[in-house]
């Protein structure tokens, strides 16, 4: 059985052939979903690491957009074991990081999380004001609206979002995500659901479908 510390190490020293040879070796024994997704958060963990040694000036700004492909890769290989095939597609759903916040890596992991699950993404990018995502949501039509954010500032760019959507009769679900959001800024906000994991936060868009 895999090290999950070892690979959660070796992402956060961007060890990126460390990684991909854990991570085909896991696939090569057939895993379960579950212990897929065990995979992807001890990885998830991993960008824990190097999201503080940024914060220390250990990292450089480099060094969390590498942190951040080797993820999307490491999530690219585990595609096959995390029970989405994208030949159906469950859902649709639009993403951003709100207003005010150009944070974008745990959005982008989810991203490819959600994608590998079967749903359509679309990606407005970082920094969206309320009137894009609202723009965006009335041409679309999305199952789902997705909200991401960093910064403290964000949870009141989610605010205004949300009041802008819910003025424009949009009845998509909300989901938010983000280090500032807790059950608090959700009631705040809001928005139907909050998460911290993406993982967590796919199987409550699953759960809407």
């Amino acid at each position: 059985m895999m090290d999950l510390n070892v690979l959660t190490q070796a992402l956060g020293d961007l060890e990126d052939d460390v990684v991909m040879e854990m991570l085909k070796e896991l696939l090569a024994t057939a895993p379960s979903e579950a212990e897929a997704l065990e995979a992807v958060t001890a990885c998830q963990a991993g960008m824990a690491i190097v999201g503080d040694l940024f914060e220390k000036g250990e990292y450089f700004v480099g060094d969390l957009i590498f942190a951040g492909e080797l993820l999307t890769e490491a999530i690219t290989v585990l595609k096959p074991a995390l029970g989405g095939d994208g030949s159906m597609v469950q859902g649709t759903i639009l993403i951003g990081t709100v207003q005010g916040d150009l944070h974008d890596i745990g959005k982008n992991i989810f991203k490819s999380m959600i994608e590998s699950a079967g749903f359509e993404v679309i990606d407005l990018g970082i920094d969206v004001k309320a009137d894009a995502f609202v723009e965006k949501a009335l041409e679309i039509k999305p199952d789902v609206i997705g909200m991401s954010g960093v910064l403290t500032l964000a949870v009141d760019s989610m605010k205004n979002t949300v009041e802008a959507l819910k003025t424009a009769n949009i009845d998509a679900k909300i989901i938010i995500g983000g280090n500032p959001v807790t059950q608090e800024s959700c009631e705040f906000v809001g928005s139907d659901a909050y998460t911290n994991n993406a993982a967590e936060g796919v199987k409550i868009c699953q759960g809407w479908l």
